[in-house]
């Protein structure tokens, strides 16, 4: 049998979660990444769209020096110096990067706030979630967005990470958290991240090219259908990956989802996905969640799984 390195980090994330008084104490990982991307776009993102476009590219090779490379060289020294105790190091360094107790955490407030009749506090609750628009959300919308975060964030927070941590081990993971993090916050379309954030776009499209549609299966299967929904559905999304969880959580729980979105007071008609009741609920949230712990258990037996045979 392998080391059980990931089946021990889903443990360890599940377990103790990345806690608020740890945060406020050393932040995470991730805001750091986000200082080196930060900086980087301050140096970098300046000139006409060629400069700014290389700039970009010269950021992600800078998070795969930095990140890849700094998490690939700390592994290295652990297997070497600690032996048969380097994996129980390695698992502790890896669960951070998953945040499968932390989305759990973060959408269930929302379905709370709304089986008590609170618009104003799941519009608070989901505002930390989603970059949208919340102010005027009505209850299907918040429901919406919710529910579209928590099967996005599927994807993102849990099976990409776990996915590159058994493909290539701490680096792996490690890395996806940096990309994802630059696609985040430059990866956009509008200016001055259109050049820029070009690079950080398509590398996370890449590595999230498989763990996304894992992601719907694993939801499909979690839930027991979905799959016709999925497979219609899944490229009317703007993103070439977020549409297959998000198109199987809407087939799953037979709702709408997408639509029209606010951001910075600018409506984007976006399609629907989905083609059940066009509201949402708190009971949607409350399904929906149902279905991501069932489907994190099932990458709990992945992991088990890849212990075993690898």
């Amino acid at each position: 049998m392998a080391e059980p390195v990931a089946l021990l980090a889903l443990a360890l994330d599940a377990t103790l979660g990345w806690p608020a008084w740890l945060y406020r104490r050393i932040d995470h990982p991730v805001g750091g990444f986000a200082r080196i991307i930060a900086a980087c776009a301050k140096i970098l993102n300046r000139g006409g769209h060629d400069v700014r476009r290389l700039g970009g590219v010269v950021t992600v090779l800078i998070l795969i020096g930095l990140i890849g490379g700094g998490a690939w060289l700390l592994e290295w020294t652990l297997y070497r110096y600690l032996g048969g105790w380097a994996w129980l190091a390695v698992s502790l360094l890896s669960f951070p990067a998953l945040a499968q107790r932390s989305l759990f955490d973060h959408v269930r407030p929302v379905a709370v706030a709304l089986e008590h009749g609170d618009l104003p506090a799941a519009r608070q609750a989901v505002g930390m979630i989603v970059g949208r628009d919340t102010a005027r959300l009505d209850e299907d919308g918040v429901a919406r967005a919710a529910i579209e975060s928590l099967a996005e964030s599927f994807c993102d927070g849990l099976a990409a990470p776990l996915f590159w941590l058994l493909v290539l081990g701490l680096p792996g993971a490690w890395l996806y958290k940096a990309i994802n993090t630059a696609d985040s916050m430059i990866g956009h379309r509008e200016e001055p991240w259109q050049m820029f954030g070009w690079a950080a776009a398509r590398t996370d499209d890449l590595l999230n090219l498989i763990p996304a549609r894992l992601a719907g299966i694993l939801i499909c299967l979690a839930a027991g259908g979905g799959w016709t929904v999925m497979v219609r559905d899944a490229r009317k999304h703007a993103s070439p990956n977020a549409g297959w969880p998000e198109a199987a959580m809407a087939g799953a729980l037979n709702v709408r989802l997408a639509g029209p979105i606010a951001y910075d007071g600018i409506v984007h008609e976006k399609p629907w996905i989905g083609s059940g009741k066009p509201a949402a609920r708190a009971p949607d949230i409350d399904k929906s969640l149902s279905i991501y712990l069932r489907a994190c258990f099932l990458l709990w037996l992945v992991a088990g799984a890849s212990a075993c045979l690898l």
